[in-house]
């Protein structure tokens, strides 16, 4: 397995970033039944699918912050 070029940069990486976050709303998607009535029941699945989309995206988008100098 290679890694790519900018790996050393991976926490400038969007993709990276948003694959975080992503997975941060499913672990906390477990915690729902302590807030039940609070949030509803597919805000959590809604967002963590969002930020998923998000992150594919954003790993196909030139992120100048990457390629400077």
């Amino acid at each position: 397995m290679k890694l790519i070029p900018e790996s050393g940069k991976a926490s400038r990486m969007w993709s990276i970033r948003l694959a975080a976050l992503s997975a941060g709303l499913a672990a906390a998607e477990a915690s729902l039944p302590l807030w039940e009535g609070v949030v509803s029941d597919g805000l959590f699945a809604a967002l963590s699918s969002a930020v998923a989309i998000a992150a594919a995206i954003a790993r196909v988008i030139k992120q100048d912050a990457l390629h400077d100098g």
